[in-house]
């Protein structure tokens, strides 16, 4: 089965590390990053689709954090 996640955050190192520790554990990035502004915290936020293909069988009941 193909898992999707698609990770937000600020335009910081913090949101950087989730996506290179993503991609250390096989999700591999899917499309191109995203960018918008926060006019109410005066910042940048990202936003990265991942996908990952993992044996087995869909279920609403995946933990996707859990691969």
């Amino acid at each position: 089965m193909i898992l999707y996640r698609y990770l937000t955050g600020p335009d910081d190192s913090t949101f950087c590390k989730r996506v290179s520790a993503a991609l250390n554990n096989g999700w591999k990035l899917s499309g191109n990053p995203t960018l918008t502004f926060d006019p109410t915290q005066d910042r940048v936020i990202c936003g990265q689709a991942i996908i990952k293909e993992v044996p087995g069988e869909w279920s609403e009941d995946i933990t996707l954090s859990d691969y």
